[in-house]
């Protein structure tokens, strides 16, 4: 299965790289003093990893990893010829590539050093933000399915983690959920505080593994809203602009 990596298709966005070690270094202590969490794609394919960056080296040449907690992945990613990181800080998209990766020992745990990347992806763009969902109140969509071999349907619910104007991502439910890449699930009913359903189809566009911190393995599906009417689609962005000021104002009085 093929994900879209921005920082691969560098002729169409080439005008949001950074090649400046000053840049590059702003940026990567940014992630670090913030604690971002990176998704790690192992040599880009699907499989990945939640990690953060814990340290830079005092020549800054190099990072320093959190290690996954499963050692049968971290045996995987220390032969890897590069981690692609995918997060995303104050409404920006970052992306880079970490190569040379070496298995240490950082403060009496497993962590694993990179070389400084010597580009990073930044893409500020106001179709590619995403709100993660708030943990105050979680988001959750009812998706219709057909039982196999009976003509009932029943809807089974999953847990949302971040929206856009354009789509969602999903957690997949372990049992009673068959996703693959370009199916698609007529009459979603995304459930929104304090406003009820919005009722839309839901186009899986990109699906991968995700193993959690806790060693904890769970799959991602990224869906696009089909089929959304106008008044569904400027609800949402009500939501989206309602919890951002709440967080905005949140951040401020602290």
């Amino acid at each position: 299965m093929s994900l879209k990596f921005e920082l691969l298709q560098a002729d169409d966005y080439s005008r949001y790289l950074l090649r400046g070690r000053t840049d590059i270094l702003f940026n990567l202590r940014g992630l670090m003093q913030k604690r971002a969490m990176l998704s790690a794609f192992i040599d880009a394919s699907a499989d990945s990893f939640l990690t953060a960056i814990v340290a830079l080296s005092a020549d800054d040449d190099y990072l320093v990893l959190d290690a996954a907690s499963d050692e049968q992945l971290n045996r995987r990613i220390e032969i890897a010829e590069q981690l692609i990181c995918v997060t995303q800080l104050d409404r920006i998209k970052i992306q880079f590539a970490a190569r040379g990766v070496q298995r240490i020992q950082h403060d009496g745990h497993d962590a694993f050093r990179v070389r400084l990347p010597d580009v990073i992806l930044r893409l500020q763009r106001r179709e590619y933000f995403r709100l993660t969902a708030p943990s105050a109140h979680s988001l959750t969509c009812l998706i219709p399915v057909t039982i196999d071999g009976e003509s009932r349907e029943v809807s089974v619910e999953a847990n949302v983690l971040d929206i856009s104007g354009g789509g969602l991502a999903i957690t997949v439910p372990s049992d009673g959920l068959v996703v693959e890449p370009d199916m698609e699930f007529p009459n979603c009913r995304l459930m929104l505080p304090e406003t009820g359903a919005i009722v839309t189809s839901l186009r899986v566009r990109n699906l991968f593994r995700v193993t959690n911190r806790d060693g904890s393995v769970t799959l991602r599906a990224g869906c696009e809203f089909t089929q959304l009417s106008g008044n569904m689609a400027a609800t949402i962005q009500r939501y989206i602009l309602k919890i951002e000021r709440e967080r905005n104002a949140r951040e401020r009085s602290r």
